[in-house]
């Protein structure tokens, strides 16, 4: 984006006359914001497809999820968890290979035999318990690291690149009151060249800064409402776990 806006900018005498008058120093910083403005852009729009397709997967998942009223860990509904790259979908699948680890432990104590696919579930510990839902926090954890993978940088520009602006604006204008101080001249024609170069790293900066600062705000709010679904997801998934534990126990009383 900066990169199209400098070379539209730069067709026009103000932006070609400021940057061909900035001195080495002021040139390099433009330069180092141009690249960091094309990777601030690379970086918000491999995110924002990340974000939008997990979102969708989310959502596709979690309908499947409450539209199974049978067995948590029915062979269809896995099948369907391994066809999606969601994070609920991750999630689940972390946590149903660990409730099943329980149930083929317990069923193998009692002398079960259990045939291909069928799951018999058993009766957990509280201890049990808890082991299945740290698994599925764990994942939630993991899921959110990757979600997050590179927003760090986007907060780093949005902080650095003003100051970046701002250290060649000073650091032209001394420049050019140096030079004029050499020159032993005080008129504003003399002193306009450096001003003009200097102020272009402030533009520069703050064209780098602002489309930051929007994308990161905007992939922040979008990654804490996925945070959310997953939060809740782990909490529907222990009730279903502890319902149908209840329900067990029901039909072995009667």
């Amino acid at each position: 984006m900066f990169f199209h806006t400098f070379l539209l900018g730069a067709s026009s005498p103000g932006v070609y006359y400021a940057f061909e008058n900035s001195d080495n120093v002021g040139k390099a910083i433009v330069v180092v914001l141009l690249i960091g403005s094309v990777f601030t852009w690379s970086v918000m729009l491999d995110k924002a497809m990340t974000i939008i397709r997990a979102k969708k997967m989310t959502a596709r998942f979690v309908a499947a999820f409450r539209a199974n009223t049978r067995n948590i860990a029915t062979p269809a509904l896995r099948r369907e968890a391994s066809q999606m790259a969601g994070p609920t979908a991750v999630i689940y699948e972390a946590g149903v290979q660990k409730l099943l680890q329980f149930y083929e432990d317990g069923a193998a104590q009692n002398s079960a035999n259990l045939a291909p696919g069928v799951v018999v579930p058993t009766k957990l510990s509280e201890a049990q318990l808890n082991a299945v839902e740290a698994v599925l926090e764990r994942e939630v954890s993991g899921q959110i690291e990757e979600l997050e993978t590179r927003i760090g940088i986007l907060a780093t520009l949005v902080s650095l690149s003003p100051f970046c602006g701002l250290f060649g604006t000073v650091w032209g204008v001394m420049m050019a009151f140096c030079g004029i101080a050499a020159a032993g001249k005080s008129d504003f024609t003399a002193l306009a060249p450096g001003v003009a170069g200097a102020l272009l790293t402030t533009v520069a900066g703050l064209i780098v800064a602002i489309p930051s600062l929007v994308g990161y705000n905007m992939l922040t709010t979008a990654i804490r409402g996925i945070t959310v679904s997953m939060d809740n997801f782990t909490e529907e998934f222990m009730v279903r776990v502890k319902l149908e534990q209840l329900e067990m126990q029901k039909r072995k009383t009667e």
